[in-house]
């Protein structure tokens, strides 16, 4: 390595400061006020306020939704990215492109999209209502459109790993008689175990925040439709400031366990890895 010369070291120290300030302001700041101000009025108020029964369900309302969601788009999205690079196919960009279709537009304007299309004034409700089926102010709505504004998360992690892998290993498998059930699993998967734990991080983290769309579908009833985000609006709105910040710390709980479940599982992935 080479020697670091006095302005090397003046714009490593200036790139490393403006990072961790960036960090403190933006991450650390924030999450510290969500808990502080969640536990000021001592250990009692945080703990009714997270074992309110609306709190709750809003609790196992999210979760319910985030494990739709991350099914769902666990399958899309593997089944997306095998399409999209290791297939030559008529509208392989038109389907690239509808990927991303959900990071382009508004959660709101989703939210909006869904209403129009399973609300009243659509030509399929009298259809839905005749078999029962319930999506604008019920749960499904709110699946919807999480599976919606989520969906790009997991396909989009794994194109690139698939498309640095190539199709050499799994046309040599191929020709030594291997199905295709065989080649995913031995060949495919192992390349992409990390790049699918992170895109399902990625997709559970987001689901789990989702707010825009979930809002305009939910209709707001507490204890029916309202997720942890809309939960935490509610109290904001009825001036209850400190369940506010204690309902937002399970949202803070939640994310911090996900990060840690990536972080063991790749370290146990690394560490179980047979040298070539």
């Amino acid at each position: 390595m080479h020697e670091e010369t006095v302005g090397s070291k003046i714009v490593k120290w200036v790139l490393i400061g403006v990072s961790v300030l960036f960090l403190v302001v933006m991450l650390l700041l924030p999450l510290a006020t969500v808990i502080s101000e969640a536990l000021r009025d001592g250990w009692k108020t945080y703990q009714a306020a997270v074992t309110d029964k609306y709190t709750v369900k809003a609790v196992l309302l999210t979760l319910e939704a985030t494990a739709i969601a991350v099914g769902v788009n666990t399958v899309f999205g593997v089944f997306a990215a095998l399409a999209v690079t290791k297939y030559q196919f008529r509208g392989k960009k038109v389907l690239t492109t509808l990927i991303d279709v959900p990071v382009t537009i508004s959660p709101i304007i989703a939210g909006l999209i869904f209403l129009l299309t399973f609300g009243r004034q659509s030509v399929i409700y009298p259809l839905l209502h005749d078999l029962g089926i319930h999506v604008v102010f019920a749960v499904p709505g709110i699946v919807l459109a999480t599976i919606f504004v989520t969906f790009p998360f997991v396909s989009r992690e794994l194109i690139p790993v698939l498309e640095s892998q190539g199709t050499d290993e799994e046309e040599a498998a191929a020709l030594m008689g291997a199905n295709a059930w065989m080649i995913f699993r031995k060949v495919t998967f192992p390349h992409i175990k990390w790049a699918l734990l992170y895109g399902v991080v990625l997709c559970a983290a987001r689901a789990m925040g989702e707010f825009g769309a979930v809002s305009v579908l939910s209709g707001h009833l507490r204890g029916r439709t309202n997720t942890l985000p809309l939960h935490v609006e509610i109290l904001f709105n009825e001036f209850q400031y400190v369940p506010a910040f204690a309902v937002s710390s399970i949202l803070v709980i939640l994310a911090i366990i996900l990060l840690v479940m990536r972080s063991v599982l790749e370290h146990k992935g690394k560490t179980t890895k047979k040298p070539l």
